[in-house]
């Protein structure tokens, strides 16, 4: 036991003596959580909006007014004809216009007071959001009129893009550090040819890969914890779950990404196969496929059916429900299960495959 855990302060050792491995261990999350909460937002602001009116009375100005004070729209320029404010888009001096009937005013009680959004869809998705957001302002404006809805958003009032992220990234960051940093690490010891030096030591090759992951095992918890800080005190998303549900389903999660990581360090013979395997295997359909940044409800069906063997679809999703939503583990089954099953299988086929592929 002692020549175990001698292996494992080696290992702890090696990581933490390399400059850029630690860059990448401690640095990424930082730099991607400030990216991803920050710099790389869906949410809209500063929407350049141009009011269409023939005459201006008291509940049109009330609109306007309500649309400039919002952060998401300013309010550039008043004209007369729905054909100045096209003019005016297709120049870039504006983004949106709000037509308003013909003595709109006089309407309000009769519900025929008529009310145009015109947007560029060249990007839908922000045209969409823009469209969204004017139409909550007038509707909360319009109360009293003949006709009001009420809107209330859960979870998320302020549809702040930072509460999609967070969990999102997370799952992307165990997911990269685990598995990627695991697979380069045996994958170079194969290289330098120092595995086989390993393997005909005293120590179980078993005990040697259990070794190696440990670090790596204890690194990933810290990294979440400065993950969860992170976002709390400086993206300001609430921590609305059970920490301890939280971790537990986090450990499920990183002991998948580290058996990920040894049967791609068996498959890769040299650290680029493995990090382009990585990137592959990882990286991109956790981007795309796993609901961090597009709905996997708005996918074609195909896909919707790859996006199940994404582990980071059901590690997202588990996240979203506890941190955001704040529901207790009976409502994150199904993806507990299926986390739990995932990495039973892929670590049964790593050490599988680590037997006979050394």
């Amino acid at each position: 036991m002692n020549t175990f855990f001698s292996f494992v302060i080696k290992e702890t050792k090696h990581i933490l003596r390399d400059p850029r491995t630690v860059m990448i261990l401690f640095g990424m999350p930082i730099v991607m959580m400030l990216l991803f909460g920050f710099a790389i937002s869906t949410d809209i602001k500063d929407v350049r909006v141009v009011a269409v009116t023939s005459s201006m009375d008291v509940q049109t100005q009330k609109i306007i007014d309500r649309l400039g004070a919002s952060e998401y729209f300013t309010i550039t320029s008043l004209v007369s004809t729905p054909a100045e404010a096209e003019q005016l888009m297709r120049n870039q001096k504006a983004d949106m216009a709000v037509v308003f009937a013909p003595g709109f005013a006089n309407h309000k009680y009769d519900g025929t007071a008529g009310i145009q959004i015109i947007t560029d869809a060249a990007d839908p998705n922000t045209a969409i959001q823009e469209s969204n957001y004017a139409t909550q302002i007038i509707q909360e404006t319009q109360s009293g009129m003949a006709m009001a809805i009420n809107t209330k958003m859960l979870y998320n009032p302020q549809m702040l893009s930072t509460y999609n992220f967070v969990p999102g990234i997370m799952g992307l960051l165990l997911m990269l550090i685990c598995a990627l940093m695991t697979s380069v690490s045996i994958v170079r010891e194969k290289e330098k040819g120092t595995m086989e030096v390993l393997l005909v030591s005293p120590v179980k090759p078993i005990m040697i890969i259990i070794a190696k992951a440990i670090p790596y095992l204890m690194l990933s918890f810290l990294i979440l914890v400065c993950i969860l800080l992170l976002s709390v005190y400086v993206l300001e998303v609430p921590l609305a779950g059970s920490l301890f549900w939280i971790f537990a389903i986090s450990l499920v999660y990183i002991l998948l990404a580290l058996s990920l990581g040894l049967l791609i360090s068996v498959v890769a013979q040299t650290q680029l196969v493995a990090l382009l395997a990585s990137a592959m295997v990882l990286m991109m359909p956790i981007l795309l496929l796993s609901g961090m940044i597009y709905p996997v409800e708005s996918m074609p069906k195909i896909l919707q059916y790859i996006s199940y063997i994404i582990p980071g679809q059901w590690y997202i999703s588990a996240m979203r429900k506890l941190l955001i939503m704040g529901v207790d583990i009976t409502s994150v089954l199904k993806e507990t299960v299926v986390l739990c099953s995932m990495t039973v299988v892929l670590l049964t086929l790593a050490l599988k495959k680590f037997k006979t592929g050394l």
